[in-house]
């Protein structure tokens, strides 16, 4: 065996070896995996075998569809077969909310080239005859979706990575993985010590385990789950004799997937009384075993099945397959490198691998290698999750995701398991003024604030909900009196250090500002791609305070580290610092009020350090509002004689609470951008916008310098821009495609209800040739074609005099 080798994957897996094959297509062949069993042992080979595009994350979709098309390449490589079976796949909607959810989907697919289509009822019945269509109103059909052999496949993807190099270990145990000082790995197994310069966790089953050798927890849990594979039906019997096959259905309705399975049909479920496996820890010696029988907890999807499937009603069992496999909180896998840790890479919790498992080898692959990977991969990125979560937080979260593995996922939802978990010292205040509460991070954030009379829960929808009126009582506030919104939703770091303000500059685009100003900046990869939206508040001349997205925070967190200097401290005080802004036109008054500094000196982009009340505070005057405002941030301990202070100042002036629905509307006023929405790692600055705020005259080497430069220079091929859209009962949300000419030359990144201005906005991205005021365009919303116009000019306070004077 091997004693060195450049990267160590654990784990023999199919996402083990998409990993093991991507790096040597990618050009490292010194590189080995290692299997304690044989290859597919755990949950590969009793997977169903299944692969789909729809996905709800646009560049998930698209890794999606990348795998199922590297399929056909595997072949060709290795000459072995990966069983293929393009059959075609129904998504079926049995209400309204469902359909909107589908054609949703289409909508998105439009611009990423994916050929899915809306069909009806009766196209349904055709195309897959085992379905009843009744109370059907359509489906969404993917020409792509179908399923494979999941035991060759795996195998395929082993044998196209020892072509390229790689060197496989089975029967090969990890017991031990042991850093040494220079970030390299000492991999101990039962055959001997490999030293790595990498680790790859691929562990699947068994991620939680190899992640404890490493000191590292891996928020992920194993479910059970349970498809049944049926005798020969007739009807099936017949489609094979006439050259054809059965397509995937998948039933939302019904928690289920069906496809066919030989003579027969295979169906599986996602059940309600679901049960999470090997609760505390895998055993190692599980690999080939299947779990008991458990027709109880699928005995009502069984029921619903067979009005769905008549067929299935009168079919024999042929076999019974219950297995578990992982999944984390969300759903999505978790990749990348793991925050805190050098040189140990994530690929585990990816429960649909074969849908998933070739573009997570291809982002890992080029993540080790080149630094970055080509698309966002935020959605799957281990960076999402932070080093609060637990194992007691885990487990009801993936309970609650396997449960609606198949439902619909409204842009509004709000899952309650694992709640509230973390909260500020506002949350029982917030709570008695009728907060009707959102989670970020694991933090608990207010959406906006019930009346009486109001419900304490916002309904789940895909068009205007029951916030609706909240919302505008919350932005009539601000915008004619004062409002007050708690800043713990804000990622802070406070950099400190003789070496600060150099190393500010190299990691950040945009200008470093002296004492007592702010600059907004955005933050690069190598290849000029966003990685970050900061302001950057100078308190002295080593001593600063950068503030972005809070649910971000690991994601930056890890990248700071990778790029410090020595000379520099940096701290995360994210949840150790708070405060509110206030903002509207009596802002300034309230907050004189509540000090003896002169506020009226305070210029647009000012910090301070001033007593607010009782409490020492950092001041900036800035505001997300695009109003007149400020930000005013303290220590936790005095975040309630904070709030005590500015609320009693505030409430002769009609100060009212507010929150992140208003923020977002309000936001719209000004087209201000989100990150992740506006601004993400799939997008550039100059395509934002956010260029301006790039300082080209600094003579700092920055990073992402030249490839900004390059871009300038070319200039950017699409731009985004604002639009007033002709919208009904339904606004933009993210992803619907806009049309010129019959075209779909662009998509939105985000939208919503301008409660000011009463107008429905979007914001998204077109050619910058055609990029102009007054250009008219259409949007698709839910399935709808909806007329917009392009506008430049704010629908609030557009030259500034209020948000600046």
């Amino acid at each position: 065996m091997k004693t060195t080798t450049r990267v160590a994957v654990i784990g023999g897996g199919v996402v083990g070896c998409s990993v093991l094959y991507h790096l040597t297509k990618l050009g490292w062949s010194d590189v080995m995996l290692l299997e304690r069993s044989e290859l597919t042992s755990g949950s590969t080979w009793h997977a169903a075998g299944g692969f789909h595009t729809l996905n709800g994350d646009t560049n998930m979709a698209a890794l999606q569809g990348y795998t199922i098309k590297l399929y056909r390449e595997l072949e060709e490589i290795t000459g072995m077969s990966c069983g293929l079976h393009h059959v075609g796949g129904i998504t079926l909607a049995d209400d309204k909310d469902r359909f909107d959810m589908l054609k949703a989907e289409r909508a998105k697919h439009r611009f990423m080239g994916l050929e899915t289509e809306i069909i009806s009822p009766e196209e349904i019945k055709k195309i897959a005859p085992a379905t009843n269509i009744d109370g059907i109103l359509g489906g969404l059909y993917d020409p792509l979706d179908g399923h494979l052999d999941p035991s060759g496949t795996t195998h395929a993807y082993a044998k196209a990575a020892r072509i390229g190099g790689a060197t496989i270990e089975t029967h090969c145990k990890v017991l031990e993985t042991n850093q040494r000082t220079d970030g390299t790995w000492d991999v101990v197994t039962n055959k001997g010590t490999i030293h790595a310069e990498h680790v790859v966790n691929a562990g699947g089953l068994w991620a939680r385990e190899v992640g404890a050798m490493a000191g590292v927890y891996f928020p992920l849990h194993p479910m059970e789950h349970q498809y049944i594979v049926t005798d020969e039906i007739p009807l099936i019997a017949d489609i094979i004799e006439g050259g054809g096959e059965h397509p995937h259905v998948m039933d939302p309705a019904g928690e289920s997937y069906l496809r066919q399975e030989g003579r027969g049909l295979c169906i599986g479920f996602y059940e309600q009384p679901c049960k999470p496996w090997a609760v505390d820890g895998t055993p190692w010696e599980f690999g080939h075993e299947l779990l008991q029988d458990d027709f109880d907890k699928i005995e009502d999807s069984i029921a619903f099945a067979y009005k769905r499937f008549p067929v299935l009603e009168t079919a024999g069992v042929k076999s019974v397959i219950h297995g578990p496999f992982t999944f984390a909180p969300d759903g999505n896998p978790l990749v990348g490198p793991v925050p805190g840790m050098r040189n140990y890479w994530s690929a585990c919790a990816v429960m649909a691998g074969f849908s998933q498992g070739g573009g997570v080898g291809l982002m890992l692959a080029q993540w080790m290698i080149n630094g970055e990977t080509e698309r966002n991969t935020f959605a799957m990125d281990c960076g999402r999750f932070g080093d609060w979560i637990t194992p007691g937080y885990t487990r009801p979260k993936v309970i609650e995701n396997y449960q609606k593995r198949f439902s619909i996922s409204y842009p509004n939802e709000e899952l309650p398991a694992g709640r509230p978990l973390r909260t500020t010292p506002m949350y029982d205040i917030f709570d008695s003024m009728g907060a009707v509460w959102g989670a970020q991070y694991g933090l608990e954030v207010v959406n906006y604030f019930a009346t009486k009379d109001e419900p304490r829960y916002e309904t789940p929808s895909f068009r205007r909900s029951n916030a609706f009126e909240a919302t505008a009582r919350e932005v009539a506030a601000v915008r004619n009196a004062v409002g007050i919104n708690e800043l713990h939703n804000f990622g802070k770091y406070r950099v400190t250090g003789a070496g600060a303000r150099d190393w500010l500059d190299r990691i950040m685009a945009g200008r470093v500002p002296k004492t007592g100003r702010l600059s907004l900046t955005p933050m690069l990869s190598p290849e000029g791609r966003l990685i970050g939206d900061f302001t950057i508040s100078c308190l002295g001349q080593e001593e600063y305070q950068l503030t972005a997205s809070y649910g971000s925070q690991a994601y930056h967190w890890r990248w700071f580290l990778q790029n410090l200097d020595d000379g520099v401290d940096i701290e995360n005080i994210s949840d150790t610092r708070s405060g509110f802004q206030i903002a509207g036109p009596m802002a300034r008054t309230v907050l004189q009020a509540c000090t003896r500094s002169d506020i009226s000196e305070m210029k647009f982009m000012d910090v301070r350090h001033t007593c607010v009340g009782m409490t020492d505070c950092i001041v900036q005057r800035v505001s997300y509002t695009g109003d007149l405002g400020y930000e005013i941030y303290c220590d936790l301990p005095s975040l309630r004689a904070l709030w005590t202070t500015l609320w009693q100042a505030g409430k002769p002036h009609g100060m009212k609470p507010f929150g992140m629905r208003a923020m977002m509307s309000l936001r719209l006023d000004k087209f201000f951008g989100s990150w992740l929405r506006e601004f993400s790692p799939d997008y550039t600055a100059a395509e934002t916008g956010l260029d301006r705020f790039i300082s080209f005259k600094k003579d700092v080497q920055f990073i992402g310098r030249d490839a900004a430069e390059a871009e300038r220079d070319t200039g950017a091929t699409r731009k985004l821009c604002a639009f007033m859209v002709d919208a009904d009962d339904a606004d933009v949300v993210a992803d619907e495609p806009i049309w010129l000419d019959e075209e779909v030359v662009g998509f939105c990144t985000s939208g919503g209800y301008s409660h000011h201005a009463a107008k429905s906005i979007a914001i998204g991205f077109v050619p910058a040739d055609r990029a102009v005021n007054g250009l008219k365009v259409e949007i698709e919303i839910l399935g709808k074609m909806h007329q917009a116009q392009l506008i430049t000019t704010p629908l609030f306070d557009a030259d500034g005099a209020r948000m600046r004077g």
